[in-house]
């Protein structure tokens, strides 16, 4: 599969639109983390990993917003894995109106984190070999961070 993963549809709901009757620009944001929460799952990360003593802390996420979304539209985002390394990946996403336009791009950092520190720590081998598993599966996929999204 040279492919991104692709979330469920999710609907922008009423209480995110802002005063000038489109999405606030943060919940750009929870659109991007719920789409995560669904890739997590599929990795290892899902809610019961926290009892592990263990969880991900976003480090860095850069949002490009290219085009507005209003109350009731549907979309999904696509998950890009660029790289990781034994406690931290990087990713990029899109998300795409049901339609099939692009409303928005996001990079985004996140690192492993032992919380009894809290400090950055090696992830199980287990979601590492997890992590090789998605990024074989998307094959070649060329990086595509999102300051070139917003360019062209």
């Amino acid at each position: 599969m040279n492919a991104p993963f692709r979330s469920s549809l999710m609907t922008v709901k009423p209480e995110w639109i802002d005063f000038n009757g489109h999405l606030n620009m943060a919940y750009y944001s929870v659109l991007f983390d719920q789409a995560v929460d669904e890739v997590y799952g599929q990795l290892g990360f899902g809610p019961d990993y926290q009892k592990t003593g263990c969880t991900t802390y976003v480090a860095e996420f850069h949002i490009c917003y290219l085009r507005e979304l209003h109350e009731g539209d549907r979309v999904n985002a696509a998950f890009h894995l660029i790289d990781f390394d034994e406690k931290r990946f990087h990713s990029y996403q899109e998300l795409y109106h049901e339609d099939g336009w692009l409303a928005a791009t996001a990079e985004g950092l996140t690192l492993h984190v032992d919380q009894s520190g809290p400090r950055v720590a090696p992830m199980p081998q287990n979601i590492r070999d997890a992590l090789e598993a998605l990024k074989a599966r998307q094959g070649a996929l060329p990086p595509k961070p999102a300051s070139a999204a917003a360019s062209g």
